[in-house]
This record gives structure tokens, C-alpha cells and sequence, in this order.
């Protein structure tokens, strides 16, 4: 037997061994949809502002030890670290305080389904704030059928009330941060020399420092804190953003294009099942179809239906990729 055919095997067992991809889509999804959970939880025992500094201060150290253990050194430039400052407004202080405190008003599931509002919002604000593409009737009829989507999902025929508007709000005011954020990325911080753990370490880095000394004035412990509500903290930061930022590296890494953006597609149904669950959400008939007109709206705009086999789908960010460098692995510093 030649030195070939033993060889051969042995490389076809390794790779059998490999921790398979679908699999790391499929947590992924779950993390970033369990994020809205999460949230819930923590705002039992403190405030939005502390819940999103909590999950800030979590996912820095967990990125911390993630750059430690692959021996990444942080981002050098002054200019880098203005760029993930500005970034860190959008893509984390602000969309994770505004999260937080739309969770007291409304259900975690309906929150959820807002987040599918992403990469709507991302094309919207590429189309009118960056310049960074050009309408046309694909992405005009997109962009109608996903917003059509969110009037479906409050169910706007039953009215709404003052703290349920408010919730809304300032749900879609995160989504609306998140928009500008990519876009803003994408001219800013894409093709950078630094690896994307050190780019995700200072944006997340950067977030929390924002929100401490805001924290601390503002902020608010309740007397009883549950242990639930600790755990949901901390898996916040470090799920949501160290290990879910291992598991979308090794998903865009051996993963489709198509499927590797597709992950946008599993967060609210995640948020669906865990919010009626664990949380007892009621879900009206009206919150999943408005979420998955959402969804085809998305589609419809990045032209899902009709590519071509082998084709890569339009850059938009994923919903919870909330650290977008420029690399296209970046993507563990959020999961809503």
C-alpha cells in the first residue's frame, strides 16, 4: 500500500471531524435571537442603560480573551479608534440602550421581529445618507414590502397606546442606528490592515466606555437582583459577543455567501420560540406574518429570488453582526 492511500483516509477523517457549519449557523441564529430574551431578563435587576452596559462591559472582556488567546494586537491608528468610536455610537451604546428600553413597553418577541428590519434599514440609509447605491424597482418594491411588514407587526388597525409607541419607537430607532452604522463602516474602516478580532474589540471597547460614566449617573440597580437575570447579563456580552463572534467566523469561513448572510433570516424566529416559551409572550397572528413580510422584503432587495447559482448576495448587514470592519468575518458585537 502506498504512502498515498494512507494518507488519503486519514485527511478524509479529519475532515469529517470538523465541527460542521450548519451547526454553527443554527446557535448563531439561536444566540443572536435569545439576545431579546436576554434583555428581558436583565431588566429585572437594573436599567436599560445598565443592561446595555452590562452586555458592553461582557463582550469587551470576552473579545479581550479572544485577542489575548490569538495573540491579536488592538488597532494602532488614532484615526482607527475614531472611526470605531463614532461606530460604537451606532452600533452598540446607542441601539443596545434604545433595545433595552423598548423591552419595558413591549413583548421581546415583538422586538424581536423589529430587529429583521436591519438590512431594510441599512439599504435605506446606503441609498439616501452614503449614496452608496442607486434605487431601482427591485429595491424600491423591497423596501415598500418591508415596511408595509412593520405596520403589519404593531398591528396598527388596533391602534396603539402611549408606552406601546414608545417601545416601538425606540426599537425602530435602534434599527434606524444600526442602518447608518454599516454603511458607515463600509466607508470608514473597510480594508484596514487590522485583523477583525482587534476591530471588534475596540468598537465593543470603545461602547462601553461611552456608556460608564452614563451608567453610573443614570443607571439603576433594584434591591432584589435575581440570578437569572446575572446569567442573562453575561451571556449577553459573552455569547453574544465572544462565542458568537467564533462561530460567524467559522460559518463565513466554510459557508455559501447566500447562506452565510442568511442568518438575518433565523433571529426572529429564535426570538419567536424563546419570548413565548420561556417568557409566556402571547403571539398574535399578525406578529410573525408582518415579521416574514419583513423578511421577503429583505430578500426582494437583495435580489435572493432571482440570483444566479453560485452568485453572492448584496452586501447588507447581517442584524446581528454588529461589528462590521470592513472584514467579512467581524461580526460578534451584538446579538440584537
Amino acid at each position: 500500500m502506498t504512502s498515498e492511500h494512507v494518507i488519503a483516509p486519514e485527511r478524509r477523517t479529519r475532515k469529517r471531524r470538523s465541527f460542521p457549519w450548519p451547526a454553527s449557523f443554527i446557535i448563531l441564529g439561536a444566540i443572536w435571537g435569545c439576545s431579546f430574551w436576554w434583555i428581558k431578563l436583565g431588566l429585572r435587576a437594573v436599567s436599560p442603560l445598565d443592561v446595555a452596559f452590562a452586555r458592553l462591559a461582557a463582550g469587551a472582556i470576552a473579545l479581550l480573551v479572544v485577542a489575548a488567546a490569538t495573540r491579536t494586537r488592538l488597532p494602532r491608528r488614532a484615526r482607527t479608534w475614531g472611526h470605531l468610536f463614532v461606530l460604537a455610537v451606532f452600533l452598540n451604546s446607542a441601539p443596545f440602550t434604545l433595545f433595552s428600553y423598548g423591552e419595558t413597553h413591549i413583548s421581546a418577541v415583538l422586538a424581536g421581529i423589529i430587529n429583521a428590519l436591519t438590512p431594510l434599514a441599512t439599504l435605506l440609509a446606503a441609498l439616501t445618507i452614503f449614496r452608496q447605491q442607486r434605487p431601482n424597482p427591485r429595491i424600491i418594491a423591497g423596501l415598500a414590502i418591508g415596511f408595509a411588514g412593520v405596520l403589519v407587526v404593531v398591528g396598527v388597525w388596533h391602534g396603539l397606546g402611549g408606552g406601546e409607541l414608545l417601545g416601538i419607537g425606540a426599537c425602530l430607532g435602534a434599527v434606524a442606528c444600526y442602518g447608518i452604522a454599516f454603511p458607515y463602516s463600509r466607508r470608514h474602516l473597510a480594508g484596514l490592515a487590522d485583523p477583525p478580532v482587534a476591530l471588534a474589540t475596540g468598537q465593543v471597547l470603545c461602547g462601553a466606555v461611552q456608556l460608564l460614566p452614563i451608567a453610573a449617573v443614570a443607571g439603576h440597580v433594584h434591591q432584589h437582583i435575581p440570578g437569572s437575570s446575572l446569567l442573562a447579563l453575561a451571556a449577553l456580552g459573552v455569547l453574544g459577543s465572544g462565542v458568537a463572534y467564533i462561530l460567524n467566523f467559522h460559518v463565513v469561513s466554510h459557508a455559501p455567501a447566500t447562506v452565510a448572510s442568511s442568518v438575518t433570516y433565523l433571529i426572529p424566529l429564535f426570538a419567536i420560540i424563546v419570548g413565548a416559551a420561556f417568557l409566556n409572550e402571547p403571539v398574535t397572528w399578525y406578529e410573525p406574518v408582518g415579521g416574514l413580510l419583513i423578511l421577503v422584503g429583505a430578500a426582494i432587495s437583495q435580489d435572493r429570488f432571482h440570483r444566479r447559482r453560485g452568485e453572492s448576495p448584496e452586501p447588507v448587514a447581517h442584524p446581528a453582526s454588529r461589528s462590521v470592519t470592513g472584514h467579512q468575518a467581524a461580526g460578534p458585537a451584538s446579538g440584537a
